[in-house]
This record gives C-alpha cells, structure tokens and sequence, in this order.
C-alpha cells in the first residue's frame, strides 16, 4: 500500500492555542484544542461545508418526495440508475484529478453540479405538470450521485490538508460547520413546505451555496498552497482512472473499509425503503410528506450537532477510532430488533421508525463518519481521492443498490430486520479489523527514538 507523509503540523507546536491574538481565536482554541495558525483555515473548512451541506439538505426531502409519487416498486430501478450513472461518472472524475490541480478541478466540480440545478430547475419550471415525474425521476438520480460526489471531494480535501494528528483535534469541529448546514438547510422545507408552494425554487438557492463553497475552496487552496501542505501544493496523484480500484484490490485494509461501507448501506437501504413506505401510508399529501421527511432530516441534524459539540473529540481522542467506528453498528442491531418487536408490543410504527432512523443516522453523521475518516490521515493522494472515490461512491452505490433489490425478494422482505442485525454484527467485527489495522500503520510511521522526522 502507497503512502506518503502527512503534512507536518508545524515546528513544536503546543498542546493548545497561545493567548496572543483576537479574543474570537482565543474562545475557538479553548473550545477546539487549535494550534497557531489553524483558526482561520478551519473556519473556512468549515464554511465549505456548511454551504454544501445546506446545498444538499435544500433539496432532500424533495428528492424523497419526487420517489414515493409513483409506485414504490420504482425504487429499485431509481437506485439501479443511480448505480449506472456512478458508472459513467467515476471514470470522469478520476480523469479530472489525474490532470488538473486541486484549486482548477475542485471548482469545476461544484460549478458543474450549479449548472446541473440551473437546467432542472428551468424543466420544472417550464415543462408541463404531466412531465414532472419524469423529471423528478432524473433527479433523484442525479441528486444521489452529487451528495456523494460533493461530500466526498470534501473529506479527500480534508484529509489531504490536515495531519493525522490535526485530524483528531479538528474534523470534530469542522463536521459541526456541516451540520449547521444540514439544520438550516431542513429547517425550510421542515417548516415551510406549504408556504412555499413550489418547491422547485429551492434549487436557485442551492446554486447559490455551491458558488460560496468555491468561494471558500480558493480561500483553503491559497492558505493550504502557502504552508506547503501536502497535497494541495505537492505532485497529483496518478493518471490511471483505474488507480483507486487496483490500490484497493492489493490492500487489506483499504478492502476492509470498502466491506464496512458496504455494509453500512445495505442496511442504510433497508431502513430507506421501510420510511418511504411508512411515510407513504401515513401521509397523502404531498406537503405533508415533504415536510415529514424534512423533520426527520430535522431532528437527525439537529442530534448530530449535539453529538459532535459533546461527544466526537472525547470519543476519538479517550475511546479511539474503535469506538467511534462500533456506535452505528450497535445502534443498528437495537435499532433492528426494536423496528421487529414494534408490531407485537403495539408501538406507534411511524414513531418507532422516526427514532431508530435519527438515531442511527444522527451517530453515523456525528461519530461513524469523521472516525471513518480519519482512516484515511496516514494514506497517499492516490488512496485519499482515487480509493476513497470509488469506495464513496461505487462501493456506496453498490451497497444500496444490493439492499434495494434485495429488499424487493419477498423472502428477505420478511426477515429484513434479523438480515439486517446479522450484517451489523458483521460490521462490529469489520472495524475492529480497521481500528487495530490503523494502529499499526500509524506505529510504523512513527520515528525511531531521537532522530527527526525529516
């Protein structure tokens, strides 16, 4: 397995921030454990995020509402198109960071997805009622495949300007810029789906999020280039499109992490499919139903910052990855269990759903992703974008598009909640692997007792 050096956090840096500079800087050191010279650059990490995150959160609950118009049985063949465009997208995005530097492809990457949103929102707004559904379809799609792109280019980002060491201390607080952005972004079509009538406006003000997201993406190339961060300032990755997938294949650990993605969404599959059908039967409108999956995305969002103000660092640093890599798994089998013991003990179906899911999506948001991340502080640029691309997205699309079509064989519908503990429990097992893999991989790279680091 390739891996490069992370980037040197600078000469003998403290434990925490010093007290010269603006109180502001100050007040954040204490909160975040910052070094000299990270506060601004973190801030705008986390402004990135926000915006993107905001972008996205705008547009979710319209994009499960456009699914559940039809016949449920659509599902499938929406997430098998959503596979398919991951196919013919991949490959172009692999060509675009073997050739371009990070502060030209990352831009176009964001502006492109814009100008997608600009041609939906002209076809929703110009095109007859009749043909909506068509076109709805299409974006749910394409919605899919951005959330996964974006977010995605986001951490790869991350990982490759911060060190290992930063990484702890930082992507906690840089995570917290995000779900302020998904709160915001749930909280309108949560609360004023009616009022605005027209959904379809939501779609100009995520153009507008992602024109800021580039905003703050030159603001952290020019630092990022100015620190000689590896990375951003260093060589590109390599040319072959085919990178990712054949650093995968020779690493165990790399392969670990694409079974525990993999996992991951095949029961995150599961659990869509029974909220699209509970939502379906306990609600009729189509407001209701927007504003429905938008309070779930609500009070998910809501949870998560919770978690990551008072729980991601002290978990990280005092529990380690193992701990944060194990929460989602454990909560998935109560979540699963309580999901097949709610119909014989009488529970509210809808409420017992709403809880198992934000709890479970709120962990993974707060704790499951930025530990998952932080696997990847001590690999390479190729490992970093190419891997974890098609682990982000192939690999994630794969997993969903497994859990949907396994979803709709009778014969798992109707034990999906014993299949679904047995794959968790699988995936207990998966980041132990991870955790104690990481370990060793940090061990080695560690230097030998009074020689440099250089």
């Amino acid at each position: 397995m390739s891996a490069a050096p992370p980037p040197a956090p600078g000469p003998d840096l403290p434990d925490v921030i010093t007290p010269a500079g603006p109180a502001w800087q100050r007040l954040l050191g204490r909160a975040v454990l910052l070094k000299p010279g990270e506060a601004v650059p973190l801030l705008w990490a986390a402004a990135y995020f926000f915006c993107i995150l905001l972008s996205y959160y705008l547009l979710r609950p319209m994009r499960d509402e456009f699914g559940i118009r039809g016949d449920l049985s659509d599902l499938p063949w929406l997430w098998t198109g959503t596979t398919i465009a991951m196919l013919v997208a991949a490959p172009c995005f692999a060509w675009l960071v073997s050739r371009f530097p990070r502060r030209v492809f990352l831009p176009v990457t964001y502006r492109f997805f814009a100008a997608n949103l600009a041609i939906f929102y002209a076809l929703l707004l110009l095109l007859p009622e009749s043909s909506h559904k068509t076109v709805g379809y299409a974006f749910y799609i394409w919605l899919s495949v951005f959330n996964l792109f974006a977010i995605s280019v986001f951490w790869g980002l991350m990982t490759d300007m911060w060190s290992p060491e930063q990484s702890k201390r930082l992507f906690g607080a840089i995570a917290v810029g995000g779900t302020l952005g998904a709160i915001a972004g749930s909280s309108v079509p949560a609360f004023l789906a009616k009022e605005i009538g027209n959904t379809s406006h939501l779609l100009l003000i995520s153009v507008l999020m992602l024109e800021a997201a580039v905003f703050c993406i030159r603001r952290l190339t020019r630092w990022a280039a100015g620190q000689n961060r590896e990375g951003v300032a260093s060589p590109e990755p390599s040319a072959s499109v085919w990178a990712g997938f054949v650093l995968l294949a020779r690493s165990p650990y790399l392969m670990a992490m694409a079974v525990y993605m993999l996992l991951y969404t095949v029961t995150s599959t599961f659990l869509y499919f029974e909220q699209s059908r509970i939502v379906k039967a306990t609600f009729t409108d189509t407001a209701a139903r927007t504003a429905a999956f938008a309070q779930i995305d609500l009070a998910t969002n809501v949870l998560t910052l919770l978690m990551q103000i008072f729980l991601t660092g002290h978990v990280v640093r005092r529990l380690g990855v193992i701990a944060g890599l194990c929460l989602v798994p454990v909560i998935s089998i109560l979540g699963f269990a309580a999901l097949w013991a709610a119909p014989h003990l009488g529970w509210p179906i809808f409420l017992t759903f709403a809880i198992v899911q934000v709890a479970r999506r709120s962990a993974h948001y707060g704790i499951d992703r930025p530990s998952r991340e932080i696997l990847y502080a001590p690999l390479g640029p190729d490992e970093k974008y190419k891997t974890k691309s098609f682990i982000d997205t192939f690999v994630y699309r794969g997993g969903d598009l497994l859990g949907a079509w396994a979803n709709a064989i009778k014969g798992i519908a109707a034990t999906v909640e014993i299949t679904a503990i047995a794959l968790s429990g699988a995936a207990v097992v998966t980041a132990w692997f991870l955790a104690s893999r990481n370990r060793r991989i940090l061990a080695q790279r560690e230097p030998e007792p009074g020689t440099s680091r250089e």
